[in-house]
């Protein structure tokens, strides 16, 4: 049973008898207000009047005068007085005599009081009493005792016996906030586990609660209801209720109200509320103070939030600490701070580590930390568990951790998987890869779906001029998905479907973005487009970065060119090159048109 240490507690406690309906006003404690009501109830007293002798030693008791009011009580309790009885016992409690206030709440309890049962409830619970304190409990609850109500339900949900709601909706009903707040933290928990729709009704139920809750003061629940809020993108609320629980001192509010203002563009005004809850011991907010002038490039002020953050308990301190060193190549103390919140049980470090150490070239030693990072649900983790593997040759094995990895959603492992599957032959499971692949923002992945899609069509007849230009396909949007990623690969097909199409502007400038990126076949394809709209010397620029990038056919029409111009020397030397780059079919018309310059050089 909690101590009463002052009026405002002892008065809350319940363990005064307070107003209701079914009661006479002395059966509580009430506000007399008039200084010169302590003399006539002084004087009524004085003349055997058991009521004065009550109200005046509750008042007493109030005020904190145990000396004064105990002789008073102790009168109206031998006159009878049930109220007089309770607020002995609470008097008794406060002076350290628990089993005799024990004994007086039971006879108060008996004679019918709610407060009283309520406290003697609370005597036994503590006392490991539990059959008695539920009996006392409960006959202060049916009787309607908010307190009484609010500590059966605590007791029974410490049971996990599913009468706890009952008697906590009764509770919250009445206005317990802390009763409100639990309660919606129950149907919160029931919401994660039920049915889509009774989940729902569920969310909205705890939230009703939380409204209620909070609006009484109660900052924990002011919390919930903004995390609510700021989920359904009400932020404007959100920010709203985490301002009045962080005014209230709640530091995890202060902390999102630090991130909201973030995201709104205002960071000085976060950095003010991440300071306010990381003074307060909130991990969380200090490791967004340590981010926030890790950004501004104070990498000093930086790690001393890092720091407190890790002294508040947050591991995310050590990892970002890791993170602050491995950036400022201080591998070494990076090293020792991922060891650390890795064997603290953070995933990410983990993976960090292991990346580490491989890229100092300990296989052996990053293997571990992979798996234990993949296990532990780093999807990052289970991808560089399969490239790993993959590197080994241990092809079965990789694919077992992308497909881990793909089904949480990892894109580049939906790529591979995808490309897996279609060595197989698996062409259906290859594009369900390939597609989780591409709209995860994979370019590769979204260039291998479209040519899956592209080999399936049928051929579409030549466009003529004149003709409406044919809506694009699927296949066609992908390929320009990945194009407009930068894919090269990419960029080359889309320049030529829009060659297809007529479009020689579009099909430029897809050309042209991909030679400018080193593809030596977009460099070819602009060349043999300037050449027929007839700008056939910015068309040999282009061949010749194709023909020095490796392009065969580039050379050879390097060849022609310049063999068109009547420059038989550096025909020839292009028409070698072309000879040696091939394929088959090029080397086989280099090296006619090389021997016939040739012959004519030496004629």
């Amino acid at each position: 049973m909690d101590v009463m240490g002052d009026k405002a507690t002892l008065f809350e406690s319940g363990r005064f008898v307070q107003p209701s309906d079914a009661e006479p006003a002395r059966d509580e404690l009430a506000d007399m207000g008039e200084a010169g009501e302590d003399t006539r109830l002084a004087l009524a007293a004085q003349s055997g009047d058991a009521e004065a002798a009550s109200v005046l030693g509750a008042m007493l008791l109030r005020r904190g005068d145990l000396d004064g009011a105990e002789p008073h009580l102790r009168a109206a309790t031998a006159a009878g007085d049930r109220a007089a009885a309770n607020n002995l016992g609470v008097l008794l409690h406060q002076r350290g005599y628990p089993e005799e206030a024990a004994g007086w709440w039971r006879i108060a309890a008996v004679a019918g009081s709610a407060a009283a049962a309520h406290a003697l409830g609370r005597h036994h619970r503590e006392r490991g009493d539990e059959p008695a304190a539920e009996y006392w409990l409960r006959q202060s609850a049916e009787q309607g005792h908010v307190l009484g109500a609010y500590a059966l339900a605590d007791l029974l949900e410490h049971r996990g016996d599913v009468g706890a709601e009952h008697w906590m909706r009764a509770a919250a009903e009445r206005g317990h906030r802390e009763a409100a707040y639990r309660l919606a933290r129950a149907l919160d928990r029931a919401a994660g586990h039920g049915d889509e729709a009774g989940g729902d009704n569920a969310v909205a139920e705890a939230e009703q609660w939380y409204r209620q809750a909070a609006a009484r003061g109660h900052r924990r629940a002011a919390l919930q209801l903004g995390a609510i809020l700021e989920r359904r993108g009400e932020l404007k609320e959100a920010g709203r209720w985490y301002l009045t629980s962080a005014k209230d001192g709640e530091p995890r509010a202060a902390c999102a109200l630090g991130f909201l203002l973030r995201d709104a563009g205002d960071t000085e005004s976060a950095a003010v509320w991440w300071l306010r809850a990381a003074q307060d011991g909130d991990g969380n907010a200090a490791n967004a103070l340590g981010a926030l002038h890790a950004e501004r490039g104070e990498t000093q002020t930086a790690e001393r939030w890092y720091r407190a953050a890790l002294d508040a308990g947050d591991d995310n301190g050590a990892y970002n600490l890791g993170l602050l060193c491995a950036e400022q190549g201080r591998t070494a103390q990076a090293e020792q701070w991922y060891r650390r919140a890795a064997y603290a049980g953070h995933r990410e470090a983990a993976n960090a580590l292991a990346i580490l150490l491989l890229q100092n070239g300990d296989t052996t030693g990053a293997e571990p930390w992979f798996s234990k990072a993949a296990e532990t649900g780093s999807v990052d983790a289970a991808f560089n568990l399969g490239i790993l593997y993959a590197g080994r040759g241990e092809d079965e094995m990789a694919l077992r951790w992308y497909e881990r990895a793909a089904a949480a959603g990892h894109a580049e492992a939906a790529l591979q998987v995808g490309i897996a599957r279609l060595r197989e032959g698996d062409e259906q499971e290859a594009e369900r890869h390939l597609r989780c692949a591409a709209g995860g923002g994979s370019a590769e992945g979204a260039y291998r779906l479209a040519a899956l899609l592209d080999a399936r069509r049928p051929p579409e007849p030549a466009h003529e001029l004149g003709e409406t230009v044919q809506e694009k396909t699927e296949c066609e949007e992908w390929y320009e998905r990945a194009a407009s990623q930068g894919h090269r690969r990419a960029q080359v097909r889309v320049g030529m479907l829009a060659a297809a199409r007529g479009d020689v502007v579009e099909a430029a400038r897809w050309y042209r973005a991909a030679a400018e990126a080193g593809s030596r076949n977009g460099a070819f394809n602009l060349g043999l487009l300037l050449a027929r709209e007839g700008s056939e010397p910015e068309a040999a620029v282009w061949w010749t970065r194709a023909a020095d990038a490796g392009h065969g056919r580039a050379a050879l029409r390097l060849a022609l060119v310049y063999a068109r111009r009547g420059e038989l020397a550096e025909g020839q030397r292009w028409a070698d090159r072309a000879v040696a780059l091939g394929p088959a079919e090029v080397s086989e018309r280099a090296a006619r048109l090389r021997d016939a310059l040739r012959e004519e050089l030496s004629a």
